[in-house]
C-alpha cells in the first residue's frame, strides 16, 4: 500500500506550540450518585486551583460522553473525544474508576498584517490517539507499581486513604509528563535488551542463582547493564513498568560521577584483590553512616493474581545494576544490607568488568560506531524487545530523535493502521520531504524504517529494506 504524506513545512514567521496538559482527573460515578453530591465523585483533579463548579462540570461532561457512547457499543466505551482546541482521553483501569487526560492540541500562531492580532490555527490531526492513550495507561501502571490498585486502597481506608495516595503520587508524577516528547515508543512500552555472548550470560545466571541461594529473603531479581535488561525473574508486564521507572527516573537521578573523592561514599573499597564499586541506589546512601536509614521503596506486583508487596533494593556497580525484591512483611536491617553489600559488591564489580570487556571486543569486531545507515524502530510483542536507532536518548523529560517530528507522526499513523488488522502487512509511505517510510508487521513483530533517498523508486526502497532485514534481523523472519 502506497500513501503520499500531504504535510508541508510552515513559514518562518509562525510560532509553533507543542501539545500541553490542560487537566488530569480521576473520578468514580458511584461515589456521588445524588444531586448535590457530585463533588464526592472527584478523587483527584489537576490543576488543583480550578473552581469547584468547573471541576464538577468537566467531570459531568466526561461521564455523559462515556454513557452516551455506551449506547452504541456497551462493551467498548469511549477512548477519546476530538475537538478543535483539545483532545480528551478516557481510561477505565478498574471498574467505575475513570482517568481522564485533556491535552491542548498543537497550534500555530500566524502574524496578521495591518497590526491586527495574530490568528491561531489548531492542528487537530497532529495528536495520535494511540500515543496519548498509552501515556494515560502508563500513568495508571506507574501508580499501581508503587501503590497497588485503587480498590485495594479504598477497601483499606475508604475514600480518604485513596484520595491521599492519589494526590501524593500524581502531584509529582504529572510534573514528569512531557507530552511534546511522546511518540511510538510510548505505544510499545518495550524493553531494550543488552546483547550478550552465551558464556557471559551464563555467568550472570550463576550470579543471580548464587545470590538468591545465599540471601534467601530475595524473591525476584532483575539484572541490567547500561540501562538495558539482561535477566528478569518478574512477570513481563511488571518488568515492563519497573524498567520504565528505572531507566527514565531512578537511573538518571544517580548518574555515576566521573571521579569519586577520597572521602566519598562512592570510593572503591579493596576486597581481597578486587576493587569494590558497589552502592545502593535505593535505601542507605552510605552503609558506614551510623544514622543511615534502611527504608526501601515498596512495589506491588502480580496484582491480578496473588497481589505481592515487595521492598525494591536497587544496587549498582559501575554500569551494572541489580534489583532485588524482598517480601514487604520482612523488616530489612543494617545486618542484611551489610551482608548484601559484602556478597554482591565484589561479584557485581567483576561481572560489570567482564560485560564491558566483552562489549568492547564485539564493538572492535563490528567496526567503529558511526551514524547508523538505517534509521529504524523494531518491536516484538512476544518478549517486549525494542530497538531504535532513531532515538538518541529517551527519558521521562526528553526524547531526542534524529528525525523530524513529521516522520515520527507517519510512524505512529502506520502503527495505528497495523493495530486495526491481525494479518501480516507492509506499508510504504513517500513523505513530502523526499523521505521514504516503510512499516512491516509480521508474526507479532513490527519494523519501521526511514530512508533518505530522494530519487529512489518503490523497487529500490524495497531492496534497501530487505538488505536491512538481512544484516540486522537475519535470524528473524519477515515478510518478503
Amino acid at each position: 500500500m502506497l500513501m503520499i504524506s500531504p504535510r508541508m513545512a510552515s513559514g518562518m514567521q509562525e510560532k509553533q506550540y507543542t501539545p500541553s496538559l490542560l487537566s488530569f482527573f480521576i473520578y468514580n460515578p458511584k461515589f456521588g450518585p445524588r444531586e448535590g453530591e457530585e463533588e464526592k465523585k472527584i478523587l483527584f483533579y489537576h490543576p488543583c486551583d480550578v473552581e469547584k463548579n468547573e471541576k464538577i462540570r468537566n467531570v459531568g461532561l466526561c461521564e455523559a460522553i462515556v454513557q452516551f457512547t455506551r449506547t452504541f457499543c456497551p462493551t467498548k466505551p469511549a477512548k477519546s473525544l476530538h475537538t478543535q482546541k483539545n483532545r480528551q482521553f478516557f481510561h477505565e483501569p478498574e471498574g467505575n474508576f475513570w482517568m481522564v487526560m485533556v491535552v491542548r492540541n498543537p497550534m500555530v500562531e500566524k502574524p496578521s498584517k495591518d497590526g491586527k492580532p495574530p490568528t491561531i490555527e489548531y492542528q487537530e490531526e497532529e495528536i495520535l490517539d494511540t500515543v496519548y492513550g498509552a501515556v494515560l495507561q502508563q500513568c495508571y501502571s506507574m501508580y499501581k507499581l508503587f501503590n497497588g490498585t485503587f480498590i485495594r486502597a479504598f477497601e483499606a481506608g475508604g475514600v480518604e486513604l485513596l484520595t491521599q495516595k492519589l494526590e501524593k503520587f500524581f502531584y509529582r508524577y504529572i510534573q514528569t509528563l512531557h507530552l511534546q516528547s511522546c511518540d511510538l515508543l510510548d505505544v510499545f512500552g518495550g524493553i531494550s535488551f543488552f546483547p550478550l555472548d552465551k558464556m557471559t550470560y551464563l555467568k550472570i545466571q550463576c550470579f543471580v542463582n548464587r545470590v538468591e541461594e545465599s540471601l534467601n529473603l530475595v524473591k525476584y531479581t532483575a539484572f541490567l547493564y547500561n540501562d538495558q535488561l539482561i535477566w528478569s525473574g518478574l512477570e513481563q508486564d511488571d518488568m515492563r513498568i519497573l524498567y520504565k521507572y528505572l531507566t527514565t527516573s531512578l537511573f538518571p537521578r544517580h548518574t555515576e560521577p566521573e571521579l569519586a573523592g577520597r572521602d566519598s561514599p562512592l570510593r572503591p573499597e579493596v576486597t581481597g584483590n578486587l576493587l569494590h564499586y558497589g552502592r545502593f541506589l535505593t535505601g542507605p546512601a552510605n552503609l558506614k553512616d551510623p544514622d543511615a536509614k534502611f527504608r526501601f521503596p515498596r512495589i506491588f506486583v502480580n496484582t491480578e493474581d496473588n497481589y505481592e508487596e515487595l521492598h525494591l533494593i536497587v544496587y549498582k556497580a559501575m554500569s551494572a545494576a541489580v534489583c532485588f525484591m524482598v517480601n514487604a512483611s520482612v523488616e530489612l536491617t543494617r545486618e542484611f544490607c551489610e551482608q548484601l553489600d559484602a556478597l554482591v559488591g565484589p561479584q557485581l564489580t567483576l561481572l560489570a568488568s567482564d560485560i564491558c570487556e566483552q562489549y568492547n571486543i564485539n564493538k572492535r569486531i563490528s567496526g567503529p560506531e558511526k551514524e547508523p545507515q538505517f534509521k529504524f524502530i523494531y518491536f516484538n510483542h512476544m518478549n517486549l524487545a525494542e530497538k531504535s536507532t532513531i532515538h538518541m536518548r529517551k527519558t521521562a523529560s526528553v526524547s531526542l530523535t534524529s528525525v523530524h517530528p513529521d516522520l515520527m507522526k507517519i510512524l505512529g499513523d502506520i502503527n495505528s493502521d497495523f493495530a486495526r488488522v491481525d494479518a501480516d502487512e507492509e506499508i510504504i509511505v513517500k513523505a513530502m520531504t523526499d523521505y521514504w517510510v516503510v512499516g512491516k508487521k509480521s508474526d507479532q513483530r513490527e519494523l519501521y524504517v526511514i530512508l533518505n533517498q530522494k530519487n529512489a523508486n518503490l523497487i529500490e526502497v524495497n531492496e534497501e529494506v530487505k538488505r536491512l532485514c538481512a544484516t540486522q534481523f537475519n535470524n528473524i523472519f519477515f515478510l518478503d
